[in-house]
């Protein structure tokens, strides 16, 4: 039986990814292990059996070593890994949370990852954003579900001065998503003769 190959849905993308200027900057992020943890009870004994203390506070992601643990609601996590396979990453989170009366599930098919960088990258975001992205309160470590351009995402600030984030975004609205920002980015990329 041949093999499939895997594309990334925004493949096509790439290069108009690539001439942006540096105002703003638009990588696609590399594929990346991703599990659903269900999980009632935080504490001691979870950290223990995850190897990482899940966030507690609403809005925050942490590093987890190979990935990032993003707090989604009060009982539920987005746990990712570079280095595990999909099937590694749920099987190992799963064999954790179970004993506990939690839950793990395989996501890693539903969100593509793009990084969003450069001096003009929050005005860019804040074209078809509602939350407040200023620095003083949405520094690195914050996270958000929340609309960019109609399309839901989770969004990851991952530094202090407001140029530097990550969106999750489905795949099915990758490439609504990838126009949309190329389009915000139009007005700080192009100079203007007078």
């Amino acid at each position: 039986m041949a093999e499939l190959l895997r594309t990334h849905p925004l493949m096509a993308w790439s290069r108009a990814f690539e001439r942006l200027p540096e105002p703003v900057g638009i990588t696609v992020e590399p594929f990346v292990a991703t599990a659903d943890v269900r999980l009632a009870s935080v504490g001691a004994a979870a950290s223990e059996a995850l190897g990482v203390d899940l966030p507690t506070v609403p809005n925050t992601w942490v590093p987890t070593g190979t990935g990032r643990a993003v707090w989604l609601g009060p009982d539920e996590w987005l746990l990712s890994s570079t280095t595990e396979t999909p099937e590694q990453l749920e099987a190992r989170i799963r064999a954790a949370v179970l004993p506990l009366g939690g839950s793990a599930t395989d996501v890693s098919a539903q969100r593509i990852g793009l990084r969003l960088t450069g001096a003009r990258v929050r005005d860019v975001l804040a074209k078809g954003c509602s939350i407040d992205l200023h620095p003083r309160v949405f520094a690195r470590g914050s996270s958000a579900q929340t609309s960019l351009g109609q399309a839901g995402v989770v969004l990851m600030a991952l530094s202090d001065a407001g140029d530097d984030y990550v969106v999750l975004v489905r795949s099915s609205f990758a490439g609504y998503l990838a126009d949309w920002l190329l389009d915000a980015a139009l007005e700080f990329t192009t100079t203007h003769d007078s």
